[in-house]
């Protein structure tokens, strides 16, 4: 099968996370059904003999969020500690959403990345998929001196993985369909860590996490951060930017 890859990059700023979700939901489905037509058409057409040739796109997007609590698949609504009127007070939403993982929080200063890909333009493969996302976190942490790993049994990003000051830096949940991917990675730069109280975070209630400001003890240029997070991913997975 020829593999398309290319992929669009889009930027959506600070965007309220619902609107975000639905403008994900879209291209996902639309990949997800210009997948399923062509393959329809081939096989109408060609029988055994059809061309693999379905190409579908790819779409690279980076964004923030206004304060908001999500909860994947698998997470327990117990992990959020915040009541309606504490999520009120807190100026933050909550979202019982459709990827795996337990809850999360998303804010203003962490750097989301969604990319909606079709794998089987890369490799289908949903474990080496989430490694290929870390590796690229990892290595935009090196680039600014911070040395950052895999924590046995977890998804993410920590920071002294291997000792009891083990810290997360970066959460990833995703859905996969068909082997259309949605959701992603949130990366923590800038962004207030006071809001992690509030949950449990991932449903881990021994670790902490942090920031790359917390890190560094300095304000960090989020839009030189996405830059470079955007060439380590283009680059792990052979991309093309169109």
């Amino acid at each position: 099968m020829m593999k398309n890859k290319k992929v669009t990059v889009q930027d959506w700023g600070l965007i309220d996370y619902k609107e975000a979700w639905a403008k994900q939901e879209a291209l996902f489905a639309d990949t997800i059904q210009l997948k399923m037509e062509i393959r329809n058409r081939l096989l109408a057409v060609a029988g055994d003999n059809q061309p693999d040739d379905i190409l579908t796109p790819n779409y690279l997007v980076f964004c923030e969020h206004p304060h908001v609590y999500t909860l994947g698949n698998s997470g327990k609504p117990e992990h959020l500690l915040l009541d309606e009127k504490g999520l009120e007070e807190n100026d933050a939403v909550y979202y019982h959403i459709n990827r795996g993982g337990d809850i999360t929080y998303h804010g203003p200063g962490q750097l989301v990345s969604y990319p909606i890909l079709d794998l089987d333009n890369f490799f289908t493969d949903i474990h080496l998929y989430l490694r290929t996302l870390e590796e690229a976190v990892i290595l935009t942490l090196a680039d600014y001196g911070i040395k950052a790993s895999r924590y046995p049994g977890y998804t993410g990003v920590w920071l002294d993985a291997d000792n009891e000051r083990a810290r997360k830096i970066s959460a990833m949940g995703v859905r996969c369909s068909r082997w259309v991917t949605m959701h992603g990675l949130a990366f923590n730069v800038n962004n207030d860590l006071g809001y992690f109280k509030n949950i449990i975070p991932c449903g881990i209630d021994d670790k902490a996490v942090t920031s790359m400001q917390k890190e560094l003890g300095k304000e960090i240029d989020i839009k030189q951060v996405q830059k470079i997070l955007q060439h380590y991913i283009t680059t792990l997975f052979e991309m093309e930017i169109v």
